[in-house]
């Protein structure tokens, strides 16, 4: 036996439901027609009173501008990305947490830079030197910082990773000094955070040099007290100039004990010329003593060496061992210090070049336009709203007279209006 299966046929609707259902529609609109209508009045009334209090709402209302700026951020990868990430993590670490792990391996840090210029930092700096509080009318720097969060809009183009910065304020100056210093603190924290291998190397040398600067300069102060305690300027010159003119010396006083011995035994020990000859031998000795550091007819040695102008010869030797290191020290300083100080400033030339440095693309100018309020869609909007909600409360009203007085809910209400009369007990 074969089971046949049997589907309900769709029964077209008649014509006479259609024409309900027209003249259905067609009455309500007719009288919806001519509830408003006849109550036009109001319409009139509303509409008015509401265009007046607009129109002067939207004229009090204090012009807004708007400045904006675009730039590319700088490739920044390893420590530095590490490091950024870790700093803004402490200023919003809700809204940053996975931050950090996600820019491992990725090349555009647009993500990062935007979350720097929304840190607290740079906002803090901004309040600051902008006196903020003060212009925006708040009472804490928390209120202020959402405030400027609120006028500052920071997108990024995902596919370009270019920034865009607009800050909006009712100056036009302020507001184009806010996007410039925006850009400014951005560079400055990128540089302050910066850890690469040019900076490292930049603050050991720069600790290095200031060491070594202090060392040369106790070494030459010492060198400079020796100097001038024991007369020594250049002991290898001085030792020379000593040793000739001591060998001038000699020689000149052996000449003349000679010429003193011919001339006594030719004229004998009274002669004028034979005590001339003594005289002069005398002076050569005294001289040749004196450069000699002996004592001269008792005369102290202390003395003697104070009065010469020059270390004594048998001086020299301990001296010099002692003006050869202090001088030795020095030159060690001096050699040391001049490899650091141009080791220093090529650490420096290649920290700078390893600091990122945020591309401008747009620099921020000052507006020409107020960029709100937008005065005739306030007016147009607000009246148009007025009438739509005047047209709503008068369908309302003739939905609510309709009701019967045994309807459920104007049972309802009329409860709810006893209870409130009466009180809540």
């Amino acid at each position: 036996m074969q089971a046949s299966l049997s589907t309900p046929t769709s029964q077209a609707p008649s014509p006479s439901r259609n024409k309900q259902q027209s003249d259905g529609v067609e009455k309500t609109w007719v009288t919806n027609a001519s509830l408003f209508w006849d109550n036009r009045r109001i319409f009139l009334r509303t509409a008015g009173a509401t265009f007046a209090i607009s129109i002067l709402v939207a004229f009090s209302l204090p012009k807004q501008y708007e400045s904006g700026a675009r730039i590319m951020p700088p490739e920044q990868g390893g420590n530095g990305a590490a490091m950024l990430a870790a700093l803004v993590g402490k200023s919003s670490a809700s809204s940053l947490s996975g931050l950090a792990g996600s820019l491992i391996g990725v090349k555009n840090n647009s993500a990062l830079f935007v979350a720097l210029l929304h840190s607290g930092t740079v906002s803090g700096h901004l309040i600051d030197k902008f006196d903020l509080q003060r212009v925006y009318h708040r009472r804490y720097r928390d209120s202020t910082a959402k405030r400027l969060a609120h006028l500052t809009k920071i997108t990024e183009d995902s596919k370009s990773g270019v920034i865009t910065i607009v800050v909006t304020d009712g100056d036009r100056e302020r507001a184009r000094d806010l996007a410039n210093a925006y850009l400014d603190e951005l560079n400055r924290l990128v540089a302050r955070v910066n850890t690469s291998a040019a900076r490292r190397e930049r603050e050991f040398i720069e600790q290095r040099l200031n060491t070594v600067q202090t060392e040369l300069e106790r070494a030459q102060l010492e060198l400079s007290d020796f100097s001038r305690k024991n007369t020594t300027i250049d002991l290898k010159e001085q030792t020379r100039a000593t040793v000739d003119a001591g060998s001038k010396l000699e020689g000149q006083l052996i000449a003349g004990e000679t010429e003193l011995s011919s001339l006594r035994q030719i004229y004998g020990d009274q002669n004028v010329r034979v005590r001339a000859a003594e005289a002069r031998n005398a002076i050569l000795q005294h001289e040749l003593q004196r450069a000699n550091g002996r004592s001269i007819q008792g005369v102290e040695e202390d003395n003697l060496d104070s009065t010469h102008p020059y270390p004594a010869l048998r001086e020299l030797p301990r001296l010099g061992v002692q003006w050869a290191n202090l001088y030795r020290t020095v030159r060690i300083h001096e050699t040391v210090f001049d490899l650091l100080s141009e080791e220093y400033e090529t650490a420096r030339i290649d920290e700078a070049k390893s600091i990122p440095t945020v591309g401008i693309i747009d620099f921020p100018g000052l507006p020409e336009r107020k960029s709100s309020p937008h005065r005739f869609l306030i007016v147009l909007s607000s009246t148009a709203l007025s009438i739509a909600m005047t047209a709503i409360y008068l369908l309302v009203t003739r939905f609510w007279l309709e009701l019967e007085e045994c309807d459920p809910r104007r049972v309802l209400v009329a409860r709810i209006r006893m209870t409130m009369h009466n009180g809540w007990a």
